[in-house]
């Protein structure tokens, strides 16, 4: 495991960097469709976000459980750009594939959906293949036959739970996160980085 730079391989420094270089992009534009984001690469301001929270705040609550990082647009971002480092992020696309599916109201868009997302991440052999072991799959080509918006419940399950066993620890010790952080950290610490206070009303 890298701990300082002096010990780093050069493996990790090139995918720390790269971490760093896409999660700027991230935080500027996602590519996994959400909106541009209100911050820049890196802006360490006090704007914030629709839960209340500046970027610092909401980089800080990343840490605190995957849920977090989940419900936060820069969260998904910057997590998405970690797993494309270890070219694994197909299991992130595939659990935000179907909370994009689970809200559609159409039958024929659903079931068309449905075996567009099998295709592309349940079959064997297929483009972005997650990990889920044989019975899942089985189970969810069954649901395919009557496609409900619960349909891929127990495969996302499964994506979901390996990512926060696994890939989450590793991107929470990323030396590109705990830069953020420290930097986050330092941002919620000094007075001028705080939000402005309200005027008083005499």
């Amino acid at each position: 495991m890298c701990r300082t730079l002096a010990a780093f391989p050069t493996t990790c420094l090139e995918r720390a960097k790269e971490f760093k270089t896409r999660l700027g992009i991230f935080l500027h534009k996602s590519d996994l469709g959400s909106e541009a984001g209100s911050v820049g690469k890196f802006e360490w301001s006090s704007k914030h976000n629709k839960e209340g929270r500046n970027f610092s705040e909401d980089v800080l609550g990343w840490r605190e459980s995957f849920d977090l990082l989940l419900g936060s647009k820069n969260g998904v971002a910057a997590f998405h750009a970690f797993l494309k480092t270890e070219f694994s992020e197909e299991n992130l696309e595939f659990w935000l594939a179907c909370e994009e599916f689970k809200k559609i109201r159409s039958a024929t868009k659903l079931a068309s959906r449905a075996h567009r997302i099998f295709e592309e991440f349940i079959r064997r052999e297929a483009p972005k293949e997650v990990n889920i072991d044989h019975e899942t799959r089985e189970l969810t080509r069954t649901n395919l036959q009557a496609a409900t918006a619960t349909c891929f419940d127990v495969a996302q399950g499964k994506t979901r739970t390996l990512m926060e066993k696994d890939s989450y620890p590793r991107f929470l010790k990323s030396p590109a996160y705990r830069d953020l952080a420290t930097q986050a950290s330092a941002t919620n610490a000094s007075p001028s980085q705080g939000s402005p206070a309200e005027p008083s009303h005499t």
